[in-house]
């Protein structure tokens, strides 16, 4: 009966035990949830129940497991069994308690600061710092579990010792990785990039979605992913229009005939952009930049307050002005002339009359002599 009662009670007691505590830790941290909006610590800390119950059962059974006196030819592997699993969920409940600090620091920043790209700085070093401490856990985790074998114990002194040619070995192999790892630093702490930030790279058009140590994505305007190396953003040019203030100034081109009412067209950019909710107010203009022998080439400046509301303000002045002129002006769109060009009577030895005839000629020329 003993050795019935004796596992159940140890095994079943430590279960029933964690269960409790877990559910008793996790009410303490909704009520403290729910009195405390201000913050979303104890909201994120709810996110390592799971894990903060694996420490607490393993916790208890590595060390009454003993006691059990169950599978006792099996003892060392299922002990060792429960360390493994003790120090993998205390690093799994580390990095939830590390994730659960830096966002609420994060969130705490956000409210306190209004310009958005100092806030987008610090969510892109956030991000990667999580990211750093993650790796950082998981590797101490696991040459952890590594040491729990004697025969790892024992290599470890060998394996020290041969660590400088190791690591001589592994950072010519893998130059290219470590220098995609310590581009990422450079990103993070450098403020060349963050996440949120409009780019253009290679002619694309988006908006960085994503950087961690070894590649950054950026999400195009039509819901494309770019995926490339951040090594990309520190060896080679790009278009950075969040840099500074996110402000932009627009321009809009068209292709009228000389005769269009620039002054009217001046009016009426005025009138559609005092109607569009993008534009931000700050400045606009039309101005004649250049000629061709049939159009001339009007200019028109908008600005708004980031990239997106630049593209609606562009795209709406000129499908308005446009409109405009086709109802208002048709006159003024481009033409292409396709009437006979008539010159003047010529009064000496100018060309074709206007009936077409060739022309006389002048009385002083010499006639001519030869053959035909």
């Amino acid at each position: 009966m003993e050795n019935l009662l004796r596992p159940l009670i140890v095994v079943g007691g430590s279960v029933t035990l964690t269960l409790l505590i877990g559910w008793a830790t996790d009410l303490l941290l909704r009520k403290a949830d729910e009195r405390h909006h201000e913050t979303p610590m104890w909201g994120l800390l709810r996110r390592g129940r799971i894990p903060y119950q694996l420490v607490l059962c393993a916790a208890m059974l590595r060390g009454t497991y003993d006691e059990a006196k169950l599978l006792q030819p099996h003892q060392a592997a299922i002990g060792r069994t429960l360390t493994l699993v003790l120090i993998g969920a205390t690093a799994w409940l580390v990095i939830r308690i590390a994730a659960a600090i830096v966002e609420t620091s994060y969130s705490r920043y956000a409210r306190a600061h209004r310009d958005p790209a100092r806030v987008r700085r610090v969510r892109t070093q956030v991000t990667l710092i999580m990211r750093v401490v993650s790796a950082t856990v998981g590797v101490v985790a696991v040459a952890t579990m590594l040491l729990t074998f004697p025969a790892f114990r024992a290599a470890g002194a060998s394996l020290l010792a041969s660590a400088g040619i190791l690591g001589i070995v592994a950072g010519v192999a893998a130059q290219s990785t470590l220098s995609n790892m310590f581009a990422g630093l450079q990103i993070a702490f450098g403020d060349m990039v963050r996440i949120g930030d409009t780019v253009v790279v290679d002619g694309e058009w988006g908006t960085v979605e994503e950087i961690t140590l070894t590649f950054l994505t950026v999400r195009t305007w039509d819901e494309r992913r770019l995926t490339m190396p951040v090594s990309y953003f520190t060896s080679k040019p790009f278009e950075n229009w969040s840099r500074g203030t996110p402000q932009m100034t627009g321009i809009v081109y068209w292709h009228v005939d000389h005769t269009a009412p620039t002054d009217a067209m001046r009016e009426k950019l005025r009138d559609i952009l005092r109607e569009c909710p993008a534009w931000d107010g700050r400045a606009y203009g039309l101005d004649v930049t250049d000629t061709t022998p049939n159009t001339m080439q009007v200019r028109a400046l908008v600005t708004a307050k980031d990239a997106d509301d630049i593209w609606t303000v562009r795209v709406t002045v000129r499908e308005r002005m446009i409109r405009w002129l086709t109802e208002e002006h048709p006159y003024a769109l481009p033409r292409v002339n396709t009437a006979d060009a008539f010159l003047p009577r010529s009064r000496g030895n100018g060309g074709p009359s206007r009936d077409g005839s060739a022309p006389r000629r002048m009385q002083h020329e010499p006639p001519r002599t030869g053959p035909r």
